[in-house]
């Protein structure tokens, strides 16, 4: 699971500030995810199935992260195999996440009683509520984390294009590159 970030000559990120809050957004999936792994444990040590579920989701979540961040390490070379392996992962766990933060909101006496809780009841919806928050928190954070992978993975695409002189020019700007290629255009068409 990983996507392309494209690198300049010299070494350096072509977009930082997209790639800098790709890396945030997936430190801060990476704690809200174990937080809910935490808050899950904190109902009961040994869960039951659907906590044993819920803590697989979340480590899935994890491992999503974990690789997002280990792509915007690699060069654009390498990483651009596993993007929509990546994708693929990524909005199947948001799609989960959501659906489980709507349950916890809507039925928490219920998500309560199949997670068979050692805890109150009272303390224990407190507890489960903290966790639907940080789904909710990571259902956002999961298609914020997409939509950048997009960019970047396209910021690659049109860089990588321009580089190998395969299929136009690095587009950077809406300006035209080479002002001799318009001389051959047809009239109606030289500016």
């Amino acid at each position: 699971m990983g996507l392309s970030i494209a690198s300049t000559s010299d070494g350096e990120c072509s977009h930082p500030r997209t790639h800098k809050v790709f890396l945030l957004s997936n430190y801060l999936l990476l704690g809200a995810a174990s937080s809910c792994i935490f808050l899950t444990l904190s109902l009961r040590l040994l869960p039951s199935a659907i906590g044993f579920l819920f803590i697989l989701l979340q480590i899935i979540t994890i491992a999503g992260a974990v690789s997002g961040c280990a792509a915007a390490a690699r060069s654009a070379n390498s990483a651009g195999k596993f993007y929509g392996a990546h994708m693929v992962a990524t909005v199947l766990t948001a799609i989960f996440q959501g659906s489980v933060s709507v349950l916890i909101f809507t039925r928490p006496s219920d998500f309560l009683g199949h997670l068979k809780s050692y805890v109150r009841e009272d303390d224990g919806v407190v507890i489960l509520k903290l966790a639907g928050g940080l789904c909710i928190v990571i259902f956002c954070l999961e298609w914020v984390v997409l939509t950048l992978a997009f960019f970047l993975n396209y910021y690659a695409y049109v860089e990588r294009k321009g580089i190998n002189g395969s299929g136009g020019y690095g587009m950077r700007s809406g300006k035209v590159q080479d002002e001799e290629d318009l001389k051959s255009w047809p009239w109606p068409f030289q500016v």
